[in-house]
Formats: C-alpha cells, structure tokens, sequence
C-alpha cells in the first residue's frame, strides 16, 4: 500500500490483502536499519487471519521517502499521521527495537487510538555504546558487524532458523547493507536519546506484550525491568537462549505470542 504523508511517499505491507474497515488494524514497525520484510512471518499471518495489516517502512527506510525521523517522538508522531492517511481511527501497535519506543511512546501520546500494544526486544532507557555510535556517525561497516554480533545468541550463529537452510546473520546483514548512508546513526541517536520511556508507559492505557530475549545483547533484559513495572496492564514473555532479533530466531514462538494477544 502506498500512503501520504507530511507530502512523502510511504510504503506500508499488507499481506497482499484489500484492506476491509469491519477488520481490526495491526501496525508493525521496524527497528534501526531495517524495513518492513523483519515482520514478514507475521505480518502475512494477521493479513490472512481476518486483520488489516500496515507493516510499514519509516521515513528513509525501505520504499518510504524522505529522511530518517531523528527521534523516537517524532516517529510517535507520525505513526498517527500513517493511521489517518489510511483511514485508521484503532489500532494494534506491534514494534521491535526502534520500533517498541516509537509504539510505546505512540500508545502514551494517543492512547484513545491504540488498542493493543506490543514492545519486542524493549528497553528503557536504549543507551548505544559510544563506539558503536561513532561507526555509524562515519558510516563505517564495522557498525554493521557490531549489530550483528550483539543481536543473536549463540545458537543463532549456528543456524538455529526453523527454516532449513536460513542463513539468520547473513540475511540481517545484507537488510542493514540496503540502508542509505546516515540512517543507522540517526536511528541509533533516536534509541540513545530517548528519555520518556517510563512517562510514556504510565500513561498507556491498553494492556501491553512485552517479548524479551534471555540473551539479547543489545537490549538487555534488565533494561525492561523498569518499563515491564511502569505499565498498568502487562503481560512479560521471555524466550530462553534468544538474543535481539528475535523474529528471526524464534518467528514461530513471536507469532504464537501475538497471535494470543492480539
């Protein structure tokens, strides 16, 4: 689906299916440096399962025009713009990484508009390390291979996919090598600076999924503790031996998940 927003083009998957307003509304929204295809698995699921689906690309990223929105307000912010260009007045927020801040800030901001919220892989705050900071700020790989590094577990290099032959660090590298130069560290400046975490989910009024990796280097479980108690109505899943990219290496477990939820 193609949308208009703040005068730019944004792209939004829908699973291949017309959008029907007697149907509920899931929005999944990606993490740093990546696009709409890290919900493929779940997002298609919702689409054939009596739910429109907007799995959208954010500014400057995927098939969206425009810059890189440079902080997590701002992405809340134009995630309700995304909702009234396409005729949306409800909706389930799913988000990974970036994303669970922008839908969790999103949800605080309008929680009359959210029904039904989803963080995956959440942190608050998201600190980034300087050094990864200063590779994306000069646009060097290595920040590419640092992310990778810390976002699967063990098994995750090993090939723990479900699917016979997946490749699971090789196939986020290649997505995060797609993206144009400069967004990774706007999106990493937006995770690193982001500080109404706890403020935004006091004011939450939907009951809320929380999906943590036991391994997850880049958000650590530890780092939801305070965001998991601040939320009035949650529920906290935990994946053993699971690092950050969690859709990748448990897509089933994740669609279980959302499937109970949503």
């Amino acid at each position: 689906m193609q949308l208009a927003v703040g005068g730019r083009a944004v792209y939004a998957y829908t699973g291949s299916r017309p959008f029907d307003a007697a149907q509920p509304t899931v929005m999944f929204v990606h993490g740093a440096a990546n696009d709409h295809s890290v919900f493929a698995l779940q997002s298609r699921y919702f689409a054939w399962h009596g739910a429109n689906v907007l799995a959208v690309d954010t500014p400057g990223h995927g098939r969206s025009e425009g810059e890189a929105l440079e902080s997590v307000e701002a992405i809340a912010d134009w995630l309700a713009a995304v909702m009234k260009a396409a005729g949306i007045a409800r909706v389930r927020l799913v988000g990974h990484s970036l994303g669970s801040l922008a839908v969790l800030e999103c949800a605080g901001r309008y929680p009359e508009a959210v029904e039904r919220l989803a963080l995956l892989g959440p942190a608050v705050p998201m600190a980034v390390s300087d050094d990864l900071l200063a590779a994306a700020a000069a646009n060097d790989h290595v920040a590419y291979e640092l992310i990778n590094g810390w976002s699967f577990s063990a098994a995750g290099f090993l090939g723990g996919n479900p699917v016979p032959g997946m490749w699971m660090p090789g196939n986020a590298m290649r997505l995060m090598e797609r993206t144009r130069e400069g967004v990774l560290s706007t999106d990493l400046l937006a995770c690193h600076r982001y500080a109404n975490g706890l403020a935004a989910a006091a004011a939450v009024r939907c009951r809320t999924l929380v999906l943590i990796g036991a391994r997850d280097i880049m958000a650590p479980p530890r780092n939801a503790q305070a965001l998991c108690a601040a939320l009035a109505d949650v529920e906290v899943v935990t994946f053993p031996e699971t690092g950050h990219a969690l859709m990748a290496e448990r897509p089933g477990d994740v669609l279980d998940a959302l499937r109970r939820f949503l």
